[in-house]
């Protein structure tokens, strides 16, 4: 099925009859495709869920295009970005004709779907804007991180979820639940990665989205567990370039007062709720359980 998605991308930019765009698109790595994934896992026998999977994915594409010139990123998925080889301008182009094009196709749907997707990247665009203005100064507020997570990240899964309840006549507001939580939690394990994993799995410095200036909750845990001294040594790490001294006692703090444990287990409860909403719909249990694995 992730091959009909495929398909159906490439014939959508090609479309589009742009030739440089065409090759551009084709030097993007793919990924897991969990948006579309979800499309088919909900909607398995809908006749136009390729396409709409295909729609998503180009979006999903554009808002990492865009991204990266945001985080003057050199590396997407292991390979160099297109902001690192082409610079930001092309990224940012090449980003608005995936996005438009999506918008083009979007509009062979029934508005039920259209204006779910269409709202989807409106929050989507506000999410990263109000990441964007959080890394100007430490963030301790639990709440404000999380609904910036649900608009730049958890929306459009959301979004995804409920149209493919929609393609199959299912419930989409139980499916919009289960595609919520699952987008909150696949963030906040992705920011539990960024402290635990090594450089190599990585494939960027660890702490990496600390020194960008970003605050994700076991930061947010951490501050609130420390005292005031600490709480100012950890505040004057943020955004910079940090030694190895202070790399080394953030960790080993979040250690002791177990902030990594206090953010997988929130993960764990948006997980169950999931599980909750869409019970005997066993494929997409199995997604959240190996999202919580990190495997897809």
């Amino acid at each position: 099925m992730i091959e009909k998605v495929e398909s159906q991308m490439n014939l959508l930019v090609e479309e589009v009859g742009y030739s440089r765009a065409t090759e551009l698109f084709k030097t993007l790595k793919g990924g897991k495709r969990l948006r579309a994934k979800l499309i088919f896992k909900i909607a398995p026998n809908a006749e136009n869920a390729p396409r709409l999977g295909a729609i998503v994915e180009l979006i999903h594409a554009a808002s990492l295009l865009h991204d990266d010139v945001i985080d003057d990123a050199m590396t997407r998925r292991g390979v160099s970005s297109v902001n690192a080889t082409q610079g930001s301008k092309t990224s940012i182009m090449l980003g608005d004709i995936l996005y438009s094009k999506a918008f083009a196709t979007l509009v062979e749907f029934d508005d039920s779907i259209a204006s779910r997707i269409a709202s989807a990247v409106t929050s989507l665009s506000v999410g990263e804007m109000i990441d964007v203005e959080m890394a100007s100064s430490f963030n301790k507020d639990e709440d404000k991180y999380l609904e910036m997570i649900y608009l730049k990240t958890a929306s459009l899964i959301e979004a995804c979820s409920a149209c493919g309840a929609i393609l199959a006549g299912k419930d989409p507001e139980k499916f919009a639940l289960y595609g919520k939580n699952l987008g909150l939690a696949f963030q906040i394990i992705d920011d539990i990665l960024d402290i635990t994993s090594d450089e190599e799995t990585l494939g960027k410095p660890a702490l990496n989205d600390f020194i960008e200036g970003k605050c994700t909750l076991p930061y947010i845990y951490l501050y609130e567990a420390l005292d005031p001294v600490d709480k100012k040594r950890l505040t004057s790490c943020h955004s910079r370039k940090i030694s190895d001294l202070d790399s080394e006692w953030i960790k080993e703090e979040m250690v002791k007062l177990k902030t990594i444990e206090k953010s997988y287990m929130l993960a764990q409860k948006l997980t169950q709720e999931a599980i909750e909403a869409v019970k005997g719909e066993k494929e997409l249990v199995n997604i959240l359980e190996s999202m919580m694995k990190r495997n897809f």
